[in-house]
């Protein structure tokens, strides 16, 4: 399992949002990860085993998304900023999106 999972959901709608380009980077905004997230979605195998401890960012493309359906949105993309401990057995990032909100929480 990825160290470091996510998941997006859309609550204007009610369902997963499939089709959401995510990257993940480091502090140096390097590029560490990426996938799109499926039908569930989920970034199925979304990053590496483990991480150095440090700051890391999940970049979602939810103006893309949006786009995608015809839907207009305040968010032409959302960034979650983390700190990750390498000590820790895993992280998940999820994130409940509308047009014009967004929430988080660290997941299980």
């Amino acid at each position: 399992m990825s160290f470091v999972t996510t998941h997006v959901l859309d609550g204007s709608r009610g369902v997963p949002a499939a089709g959401v380009a995510v990257r993940m980077t480091d502090a140096d905004l390097v590029v560490i990860a990426q996938g799109v997230t499926d039908a569930d979605g989920r970034v199925p195998a979304f990053g590496p085993d483990s991480l150095p401890s440090g700051t890391y960012h999940v970049i979602f493309d939810t103006g893309g998304y949006f786009a995608d359906l015809g839907i207009p949105t305040f968010y032409p993309s959302v960034t979650i900023t983390v700190a990750i401990d390498s000590g820790a057995a895993h992280y998940h990032v999820p994130l409940l999106l509308s047009p014009f909100a967004y929430s988080t929480y660290r997941g299980s």
